[in-house]
């Protein structure tokens, strides 16, 4: 019996041990993740709010111009994209690096750059930089600023798409916008499908489809 009774409380002490053990480890593994999103959002504000102030004070003293045409070096800021009805404002880099798209809005290397003809597509996070698109609706202006000049577009539809529906990047015959996040919007891990806007540069008529 006390060989029972003394095994008994053994395998007790364990199981205490092995729940507090858990406990601390849950603990410290929460306080990280915490940290770590701590981290990313003050590097990302800390980032928007230096290359903003340093863009519009460029922008000030700039000299009106046509479109950049020559190749531009992955993390160069670009321009500044705002929709102001959804309060969305963030700096546009070329790239679309990890880092890149945790600190900015990225412009995909491999579509057109503001002010040339087909389509500039812009990717952002939907827990991030991009969270307000999902307030956004068609006829929506969209400012895409450059130090040299600004591109007005105006929204004319969203879509939901699967990852693998790479056509919304391709080029196009008219001046186009395409931003690009995740969806859903509030989904834990991650999303499965892509959220798409497309716009068109003011002054173009008609409208494309999904």
């Amino acid at each position: 019996m006390r060989v029972v009774i003394a095994a008994s409380e053994q395998d007790g002490r364990q199981g205490r041990w092995l729940i507090r053990t858990a406990y601390y480890v849950s603990l410290l593994a929460g306080i990280g993740a915490l940290g770590y999103v701590g981290y990313a959002l003050l590097d990302t504000y800390t980032y928007q709010a230096v290359e903003t102030a340093t863009f519009e004070a460029s922008e000030a003293s700039a000299e009106p111009g046509p479109a950049v045409t020559e190749p531009v070096a992955d993390g160069r800021v670009i321009g500044e994209i705002e929709l102001p009805r959804i309060g969305l404002k963030a700096i546009v880099v070329q790239g679309d690096s990890g880092k890149l798209l945790r600190r900015a809005v990225s412009h995909l290397p491999e579509t057109a750059l503001p002010g040339r003809a087909g389509n500039v597509a812009l990717a952002g996070h939907r827990d991030g930089l991009f969270r307000p698109l999902r307030d956004v609706l068609p006829g929506d202006t969209i400012t895409l600023r450059t130090p040299e000049r600004d591109f007005q577009y105006e929204v004319e539809w969203t879509a939901v798409v699967p990852p693998s529906a790479v056509g919304v990047i391709q080029p196009t015959s008219e001046r186009k916008l395409t931003l690009i996040t995740c969806y859903p919007f509030y989904y834990l891990g991650a999303a499965p499908e892509r959220f798409i806007v497309r716009a068109r540069e003011a002054g173009q008529s008609g409208q494309s489809s999904p």
